[in-house]
């Protein structure tokens, strides 16, 4: 069995680190978009988040892994064939590959039920496997826009509506969506990137002692895996509980009138246009509260908010980066906001 680098045992990072609890404690945020260099641990993070979620139930026999407790969620299976058993699984991570399919993404008629049985039978797609869990896509701005299109409309929705054939099926897809991709290999378009909730900039460490320790973990890890993983596991279960427990706390987080205010002139100063970028700064912050053990998001946590919320958000110049002096900008807007 391969053993997965521990997400505890990263070095440095720590606003992609975050963006991704955040985005799984609450995947109502629109998922993450991680762009940097090659070599900045951005696949290897991803990974490392699944491995220390906790379990979740599920109903069995379900083909959707509808959860026993929403039932307002449940799909046309669930409703219909009475399922009443549950069972334990791990959050899945369903990774979507550059060359994949419309059908695969979406889900597909069986071909072979159709031509022997003359039966229209609709065979769930990754989507599918996806929901409640995390879907992951590697080299995001290569993807085709058509099933990016249709990636981020699920994200949105939560549910995946395939109307073809004579078979119309609706079924539950809440996922966490993490994208990833290296700026050299070019750019997502700026309606594609304005869907991604959060998005953060990895860079390689300057610091010398970090890269340091980034090389003497990967030594120990690849010489015993088993014996590394084992010494990072109490962290591993700490840090999960923690997840678990935010998620938990989260919908009895307050929201102030003084934050909504904040966070309004934030993205008005900042010429962010249309209304995501503040639902999103809100929706992170309380987030972010949540995560943090406290009531409600105070100023501290819309600035840090903004900063994960905003930078693909901001209006820039023609061919300027998309992290462009977003932390001087912000500072700026927010010296006399809050």
């Amino acid at each position: 069995m391969n053993q997965i680098y521990p997400f505890s045992a990263l070095v440095g990072q720590d606003q992609m680190k975050l963006a991704l609890i955040l985005s799984v404690i609450n995947p109502g945020l629109g998922g993450v978009l991680i762009r940097g260099e090659k070599g900045t641990a951005k696949s290897t993070a991803v990974r490392a988040l699944t491995a220390l979620l906790p379990e979740q139930e599920v109903m069995a026999g379900c083909r959707y892994s509808c959860d026993p407790d929403q039932i307002e969620l449940w799909c046309d299976d669930c409703r219909s064939l009475n399922f009443r058993e549950r069972k334990p699984r791990k959050r899945p991570l369903v990774e979507l590959p550059l060359g994949a399919t419309e059908d695969r993404l979406l889900g597909s008629i069986n071909l072979e039920e159709a031509l022997v049985k003359g039966e229209s039978r609709f065979e769930p797609g990754l989507l599918a496997e996806a929901n409640r869990g995390l879907l992951y896509v590697d080299e995001v701005n290569l993807l085709d826009d058509h099933l990016v299109d249709s990636l981020l409309d699920a994200a949105a929705m939560g549910r995946n509506i395939v109307e073809r054939e004579g078979v119309s099926v609706s079924h539950p897809a809440r996922f966490t969506l993490i994208g990833t991709m290296n700026p050299e290999e070019g750019e997502l378009r700026p309606q594609l990137l304005d869907r991604f909730g959060l998005c953060v900039e990895v860079r390689g460490l300057a610091d010398q002692a970090q890269r340091q320790e980034v090389v003497r973990l990967r030594l120990e890890f690849e010489k015993d895996p088993e014996a590394f993983t084992a010494r990072f596991r109490p962290a591993e279960m700490e840090l999960g509980l923690k997840i678990d427990e935010a998620a938990k706390r989260l919908p009895d987080i307050k929201l102030p009138d003084e934050a909504v205010l904040n966070a309004v002139r934030i993205c008005l100063d900042l010429g962010v246009d249309g209304h995501r970028g503040d639902i999103t700064v809100i929706k992170t912050a309380l987030t972010l509260a949540a995560w943090l053990g406290l009531g409600h998001p105070g100023p501290d946590e819309i600035l840090s908010a903004a900063q994960l919320a905003l930078p693909h958000r901001m209006r820039r110049k023609p061919f300027q980066d998309v992290d462009f002096d977003v932390r001087g900008r912000l500072s700026e807007a927010t010296a006399e906001t809050i």
